[in-house]
């Protein structure tokens, strides 16, 4: 039951992103398309819930082994997505968005638990798994709305940009956006380290040495990029690259060390 609720929603999720892409192509109406791809991850997001829930929890704690953590963050992400749409028009982010969480539902309710990685439920340690969940899911969007800023920066250099513009906001106002999911980020991330160093009883243990340290470089990389942004005015490629690099040490800090503990160590 639990594999084929995470496949309809895997097949909700995938007729979104093909609603974007018609819009894109020009096959229907940009705004047609874009309210059929809403539609479709509203349905698949309950459906992807429930598929969470049972693999999720457990008697013993929250279950966030490799692709139950990937799949939680996919669905806080079209969840956080689906909201922003209320009050922005950012449903352009579904192009990168509902191919990563029509993916990690798929891995979740394919391949299940490659090795519990159990959370107590109730203890102080919790605070850190939550602002470090949101964190990622925060930084995963604005990591989507960098590639949508890269691709379109790199089409108006070409002159290419096309239907883009049409399903787009303007480049200025992406950046706007990026900045400010950024900044939203830094909050959580600030967070995630500061209750990492309280409730966690050795953050430079050594299955969390990598993690600790990449988050760290993470959130320097991010800092200086708001720095850059208040201080020197950088944006376009510059603001691209950095946000970028500093996604990457994160993604490499969390999922990187779980494929390495739970997938190629185990193996």
């Amino acid at each position: 039951m639990h594999s084929l609720i995470s496949w309809i929603a895997v097949i909700l999720y995938a007729l979104a992103v093909l609603s974007l892409v018609a819009a894109l192509q020009g096959m229907v109406m940009p705004r047609r398309g874009e309210r059929l791809a809403l539609f479709m991850a509203v349905l698949a997001v309950p459906l992807h819930a429930a598929a969470l829930w049972q693999g999720l929890w457990t008697a013993a704690g929250v279950n966030l082994a490799l692709y139950n953590a990937l799949s939680l963050l996919g669905w806080i992400m079209v969840t956080m997505l689906l909201l922003a749409t209320l009050r922005q028009p950012v449903q352009s982010l579904g192009l990168v968005v509902f191919p990563f969480a029509a993916i990690s539902a798929g891995l979740a309710g394919a391949l299940g638990t490659p090795a519990p990685t159990l959370v107590p439920i109730g203890a102080p340690v919790d605070w850190h798994v939550v602002s470090s969940i949101l964190a990622y899911a925060v930084f995963g969007l604005a990591c989507a709305q960098t590639v949508l800023l890269a691709w379109l920066d790199r089409s108006l250099r070409r002159r290419r940009a096309g239907r883009l513009i049409g399903m787009l906001p303007s480049l200025q106002g992406m950046e706007a956006l990026l900045f400010q999911m950024l900044a939203a980020g830094m909050v959580l991330l600030s967070v995630a380290l500061i209750t990492g160093w309280l409730f966690v009883e050795d953050l430079f243990a050594q299955d969390l040495a990598h993690k600790t340290l990449l988050s760290m470089m993470a959130w320097l990389v991010f800092a200086a990029l708001l720095i850059g942004r208040q201080r020197a005015g950088w944006r376009g490629r510059t603001a691209i690259r950095w946000s970028l690099a500093g996604f990457v040490l994160l993604a490499l800090a969390y999922f990187g060390s779980k494929v390495v503990l739970e997938i190629l160590l185990k193996g």
